[in-house]
């Protein structure tokens, strides 16, 4: 697990967040933690619970890092957010919601975007999740804009769909947790197959990012540097808009919506589906809750499995 220093404010005039940026390798997410630094609350965002499925097993070393964090540096959480309901790696927020309860901690609100319900509906069907375990799965959706505070800093939701529609991004002056929209300029952009998804509206979401001063930075959901050594780097937290202007190869300057949405939806059908994509739906539109079906402790999920049709009883 790769840690990137906390960022720090860059004017003593404005207040900005402390941000420790922590990289989970195995499934190359990006877990934030947010604090303010003059009350030390502190927000998590897109926090990771890990999956091992040659065993099937979850276990928690990357969320219980960030637990790590916030007791070292004395932060009280006061908001758990997610981005979205993530395909590739489980969510950890309902399992640092009770841990930190547990040691004396105020509640920690689970939020996301609104549209969460929209994505519910779809997968609930398509796993056979029962209605009342999605009823209260998050303590708070997001409306497009809407603000909140960590302590003294102030955060605004942003709808960024495309990817999936209910992606969001969180904007804490000058810094926006993007979620799966855009990535850094050597990978582009995130995939927009999964239901609900849509290359115009991320389009439309990137440009409005864009829309941002150069200094903004983006910080994302995921990184996937380059595996031969000749391009080799380091997994990178955040771009600065304005090098992702110049340098972001989907979205340099000159670069068409129409040529965008065609490259788009012609690389999204070539896409394949996560290594996690039915651990992870299963558990993260519970908003990190273990299905209710058990036996002898061990949590039961669904899974779809091509066949071929005359072995199909039902």
């Amino acid at each position: 697990m790769r840690i990137k220093p906390p960022g720090r404010p860059d004017s003593a005039n404005m207040l900005q967040p402390i941000v420790h940026s922590v990289f989970e390798p195995n499934t190359c997410s990006w877990q934030y933690v947010v604090a303010c630094p003059k009350t030390k609350e502190a927000a998590i965002i897109d926090p990771v619970l890990d999956f091992e499925p040659a065993i099937f097993t979850v276990s928690t070393q990357s969320a219980d890092r960030l637990l790590e964090i916030v007791h070292k540096h004395g932060y009280t959480v006061t908001r758990l957010l997610e981005t979205h309901a993530h395909a590739d790696h489980l969510t950890a927020a309902y399992y640092i919601q009770e841990i930190l309860w547990a040691r004396g901690h105020p509640h920690a609100p689970i939020c996301i975007g609104e549209n969460i319900t929209i994505v519910q509906s779809f997968f609930a069907h398509r796993y056979n999740v029962p209605r009342e375990e999605l009823q209260n799965a998050f303590d708070i959706l997001f409306r497009p804009d809407d603000q909140f505070q960590i302590g003294e800093l102030v955060g605004i939701a942003m709808h960024l769909p495309g990817h999936t529609p209910d992606n969001s991004g969180y904007h804490f002056r000058g810094n926006i947790f993007t979620g799966d929209s855009i990535f850094h300029p050597d990978i582009g952009s995130a995939r927009c197959d999964f239901p609900g998804g849509d290359a115009r509206s991320l389009w439309r979401s990137l440009q409005r990012l864009l829309a941002f001063p150069p200094d903004t930075r983006l910080y994302t959901a995921h990184d996937y540097p380059p595996s031969n050594e000749s391009a080799g780097r380091d997994p990178v937290p955040f771009i600065t808009v304005g090098d992702q202007r110049t340098l972001n190869k989907h979205l340099k300057n000159g670069s068409t919506e129409e040529d965008f949405v065609a490259w788009r939806n012609q690389k999204d059908r070539v896409m394949t589906e996560p290594p996690l994509i039915h651990q992870a739906l299963q558990i993260n539109i519970r908003g990190g809750k273990m299905p209710g079906r058990s036996h002898k402790g061990k949590a039961m999920l669904n899974y779809l499995v091509n066949v071929p049709k005359t072995l199909l009883t039902g």
